[in-house]
């Protein structure tokens, strides 16, 4: 497995993909630099995000944010049916207005540390109604077709919010579709807080009052990752985020949790293939990719 498998780049205000195929995905580990939502329309899939495994049914949808890192497991025995929407964060950004974040859906994932949205009859009536509009979109040319997809896109995201404020949303649902252990939970957050402190194995262990050992064998059972490299790819991505937005590098390495400012250097290049200056430089040179996983 690449452990620094970083899948598509985003330079369109969002990106939608129908998906129906059989066949075997295999996949890694590995994050985007954009958020993503996943519609699962039916198959097969347990879903992987930073630590939980969420059991799929016929329209549940995912939040993925930039940076979390996922792989679905996917029976190949059945037809997968789902639909991938990549969306750019400048772009909703673009059209935020006061008391109306159309990102507040992945905040609150993030927060409730709940990636995955079930929906009851009554809160699926608008969003099939949009998707199938959306959806015929990319098969027509009509007039005004990019204001009208571009349109009923926006349209979709204030229902996804909505929902996401809605009372019933907060009840215990589906618990039972989701598997994680609670150490490695609780682990996971605490080193996605703490990214500048000392995050050794032999310090978590004693944190965590758990074997360095057992601890190790969990996360990697749980993750993917073993705990140094988790901790690595999170600091880089932090990293990434912090220099896209303009922070001085000097600034961002210790900020990440990098000691020594050579290494940081070092290790950014090998990881994104830039130096961090040059990709600051470049950040507004990112391509597309057809590499579409789930």
């Amino acid at each position: 497995m690449n452990e620094n498998n970083k899948r598509g780049y985003l330079n369109q205000d969002f990106k939608f993909f129908h998906l129906k195929d059989k066949k075997n995905l295999d996949m890694e580990f590995h994050y985007h630099d954009f958020n993503k939502i996943i519609i699962f329309l039916s198959g097969n899939v347990t879903y992987l995000i930073e630590g939980k495994a969420y059991k799929l049914k016929p329209w549940d949808i995912l939040f993925v944010s930039s940076g979390e890192i996922h792989k679905p497991l996917i029976d190949s025995e059945k037809v997968y049916d789902r639909i991938v929407i990549w969306i750019n964060h400048e772009f909703i950004e673009n059209h935020t207005k006061s008391g109306c974040n159309l990102l507040n859906c992945f905040g609150l994932t993030k927060k409730r540390k709940l990636n995955i949205l079930r929906l009851d009859s009554n809160g699926l009536e608008d969003i099939k109604y949009t998707l199938d509009k959306l959806d015929e979109t990319f098969v027509s040319q009509g007039f005004g077709n990019e204001i009208l997809k571009n349109a009923l896109f926006l349209e979709l995201m204030v229902y996804l919010n909505r929902l996401f404020m809605n009372i019933y949303i907060y009840k215990n649902q589906q618990t039972k579709d989701i598997q994680y252990d609670k150490t490695v939970n609780c682990l996971l957050d605490y080193i996605n807080k703490n990214l500048n402190k000392d995050l050794s194995i032999d310090k978590l262990s004693s944190l965590f009052y758990v074997s360095k050992y057992y601890l190790m064998h969990k996360f990697k059972a749980q993750t993917g990752y073993t705990i140094h490299n988790y901790i690595q790819k999170k600091r880089l991505i932090k990293a990434s985020e912090l220099i896209k937005d303009g922070k001085p590098v000097t600034e961002v390495y210790l900020e990440c949790g990098f000691g020594d400012y050579s290494n940081f250097v070092r290790t950014f290049k090998k990881n994104f293939g830039y130096s961090p200056r040059e990709y600051y430089k470049k950040r507004k040179n990112s391509y597309n990719t057809t590499n579409i996983e789930g």
